[in-house]
């Protein structure tokens, strides 16, 4: 190989380097059952808890059905169907709770692995990394704590698309709009077209988003730091112009940020209170033609709703998954400079 080809190989190599919070955990021999048994046990979880959301939705079907037409059937089916209710959801919380247990416990690992490749590496630089303490000890448990809500929300959601789109195409027949009813699952498509319209127009309305949260931590560090000064030297550090100046940008910063989430929360809200009424717009005519019974309007809405939500987690989780791109900045930032300053 030349050594241009060599060198290109490299910095490609370098610049696709897999970061340490990653590698940490996923490629440690100290943590590989953690990082790959885990996840395992936790998709068994959650992939039994998306089986149970089947048969409730079933249920629903079903109940409604019954509730439409009570006067052709009898008090005990109807208690039948509360105990069947209660056979699938006592389950399903006790799937959910251990789920967000095993998970919880999960990123805590992930976020010891974290620490104790760090600690090593920052000990070992020859000069003071600016805000070192708060990237070991904030940014990682901010790591870990949003990674394990959104790492098992998109777990559950790939798995409820894997269970609830075969249902909803199927529903699909009983659309009677013109321009839906003769295109084969016509929810689906839908359910795809509002939920990726609805990412892409939030990414558009939120892309200063994590700029400026990164900003915000800068002047948050840069004002604790000279409270930390103060609390040893009061007559060179802390002066209450100084703080005043420094609180100043702080203020500056968060109006800036709250501007940003005010119209970004403005377009979500509407996004959301208009997915309520999409299949009941597209359905509900049936219901009146009696081409469909409640029952299954209600399986349409339902199947809709879990279909929908798992294609809309971006948007479900902007404000977390703004925070996480900001700490993996700052993460990503900190592990250049402990690569910079290590003692050879």
């Amino acid at each position: 190989m030349r050594a241009r080809d060599t060198h290109e190989y490299s910095s490609l190599k370098s610049k696709w380097k897999v970061p340490r919070v990653i590698k940490s955990f996923f490629r440690s021999k100290k943590w590989l059952r953690w990082a790959y048994g885990g996840a395992i046990l936790l998709i068994v979880l959650i992939y039994a808890k998306v089986s149970l959301s089947v048969k409730l939705n079933d249920w629903y079907g079903d109940f409604y059905d019954l509730l439409q037409k009570a006067n052709e059937h009898s008090v005990t089916e109807f208690w039948a169907g509360m105990k069947l209710f209660m056979y699938i959801v006592i389950p399903w919380i006790l799937l959910d709770t251990a789920t967000w247990y095993f998970t919880r416990v999960y990123s805590l690992r992930w976020r010891e692995a974290i620490n104790y490749d760090y600690l090593p590496r920052w000990r070992n630089v020859s000069e003071e990394i600016e805000g070192a303490s708060q990237r070991i000890q904030e940014d990682t448990y901010k790591f870990a704590k949003i990674v394990e809500s959104l790492g098992s929300q998109i777990i559950d959601s790939i798995l409820t698309l894997v269970a609830f789109t075969p249902v909803l195409w199927a529903l699909s027949g009983r659309v009677e709009i013109q321009y839906l009813k003769n295109i084969p699952g016509s929810l689906v498509w839908l359910a795809l077209l509002v939920s990726v319209g609805g990412m892409i127009i939030s990414w558009f309305v939120g892309i200063k988003l994590p700029g400026l949260e990164y900003n915000n931590q800068k002047v948050e560090a840069a004002y604790r730091k000279e409270l930390v000064y103060g609390e040893d030297d009061k007559q060179n550090y802390a002066s209450i112009p100084k703080l005043a100046e420094l609180f100043m940008g702080i203020k500056f910063n968060y109006h800036r940020l709250f501007l940003h989430y005010g119209y970004f929360d403005l377009w979500r809200g509407l996004y959301f209170q208009f997915m309520v009424i999409v299949p009941y717009l597209v359905m509900g005519p049936g219901l009146f033609t009696g081409l469909i019974t409640l029952g299954i309007l209600m399986k349409v809405s339902n199947s809709f709703d879990q279909v929908r939500s798992s294609l809309s987690i971006f948007i479900n989780n902007w404000t977390a998954i703004t925070e996480l791109r900001s700490i993996w900045m700052r993460l990503h930032e900190f592990e250049k400079n402990l690569d910079k300053y290590q003692r050879q």
